[in-house]
């Protein structure tokens, strides 16, 4: 009884090997800047949730005390933000009834965010950024 031998190896060729990572390479090139963007803008929510949230309790600070106040700790608000992105500074014109809230970006993802270097809130409820984007943009409109 004569026997028969099986040639056929498993595995993958060279061909198939370089054709997979091509188009991983592809998939990469486009799906990176797009996580890139969507990081920064997630980022950039816990600046613009932070400053709403100071100004709503800068004007209750305001309400009680018929003053405002440059101490974010009298506010009882958190500088770094929650995950420590961002730093927030208060200025404070009590002669002319008036305070700006900034955000400023002091590490991870939004360090690289050309776009929104800073964003600002004031008493009127005026929402300004700096950086190479609007503040439309900025602030999510």
């Amino acid at each position: 009884m004569a026997r028969i031998i099986n040639t056929h190896k498993n595995g993958f060729t060279l061909i198939e090997l370089m054709i997979t990572v091509a188009i991983l390479g592809i998939i990469a090139s486009i799906a990176l800047p797009s996580y890139f963007e969507h990081v920064k803008r997630t980022a950039r929510t816990e600046a613009i949730t932070a400053l709403l949230d100071a100004a709503n309790k800068q004007e209750q600070f305001f309400v009680d005390n018929r003053t405002y106040t440059s101490n974010l700790a009298n506010l009882n608000v958190v500088s770094p933000t929650e995950h420590g992105f961002y730093t927030l500074s208060a200025i404070v014109d009590n002669d002319a009834g008036t305070f700006k809230i900034t955000a400023t970006p002091v590490a991870g993802p939004v360090l690289q965010d050309d776009e929104c270097t800073s964003l600002t809130i004031d008493d009127t409820g005026l929402k300004t950024a700096k950086g190479k984007a609007d503040a439309s943009k900025c602030w999510g409109k």
